[in-house]
């Protein structure tokens, strides 16, 4: 399969019917599939995210056939492996979508904690999120994949064809006396699109220089800068929350 991605107006110039490959004439299809992630031509995402909901809401309608019959811990347990799993599959490609996409998968997220509890669907989710499931919201599930695949990166045990893409600020000429240096941050390279600002190669260092300073330095282990990295993210997404209530 072939798909021709940029935006729309990058797209309304392309002449489809005379895009060659390998002598061949070759016809863009609108959406492909790679490793279970639906790809589309303007990368908004939309058709991975349809998937997504329409999956989770069949195992959600599965599960609340059984609920009677199981635990709170039970059915947690079965929440997260049949729902929030999905939720978190290649996640990272869904930095920087539009919020629409992401807070609907933030409303099959709430659904499946209603399930879990027990409670109505009209009734307020942030603290089941919070106190019970301990639940990070969906758009702060992306950033801590990202900053985990950002991490793995600069310890040199990520994917080998991320290997160039996390250079610290140290590294670069002229760069080694600046503030940025001392505190770890990655460089950013520059990028004139929209979609550039959602590729890897700027989302893993923004994120990354988003954290504080403790954890990039001190998170010694993996096990431990996962711990510290959902702590943070934790008290970021429910600070404001945790005033009201």
């Amino acid at each position: 399969e072939f798909i021709w991605v940029g935006t729309r107006q990058q797209l309304s110039k392309v002449e489809e019917e005379d895009l060659m490959v390998g002598g061949q004439s070759v016809t863009p299809m609108v959406k492909v599939r790679d490793l279970g992630v639906f790809i589309d031509r303007e990368l908004t995402m939309e058709a991975h995210v349809s998937n997504t909901v329409r999956g989770c809401m069949y195992q959600l309608r599965q599960l609340r056939s059984v609920k009677r019959s199981l635990t709170l811990d039970s059915r947690r347990a079965l929440a997260t492996a049949f729902v929030a799993s999905r939720i978190d599959y290649c996640n990272g490609v869904l930095y920087g979508v539009a919020k629409g996409e992401v807070q609907r998968l933030q409303m099959v997220l709430n659904a499946a904690a209603r399930l879990v509890v027990g409670t109505g669907k009209f009734s307020h989710v942030t603290p089941i999120l919070r106190d019970v499931l301990h639940w990070l919201p969906v758009q702060h599930r992306i950033s801590y994949k990202i900053a985990i695949l950002a991490r793995d990166c600069i310890h040199g045990i990520g994917p080998a064809y991320f290997g160039d893409v996390c250079a610290p600020v140290t590294a670069a000429p002229g760069r080694t006396n600046l503030r940025s240096a001392t505190r770890g941050d990655l460089v950013i390279p520059r990028t004139r699109t929209k979609l550039g600002e959602r590729s890897f190669r700027i989302s893993a260092p923004t994120v990354w220089n988003s954290l504080p300073d403790s954890l990039k330095h001190f998170a010694t282990s993996r096990k431990h800068f996962r711990k510290e990295l959902k702590t943070y993210l934790f008290r970021k997404a429910y600070a404001p929350a945790s005033e009201n209530y």
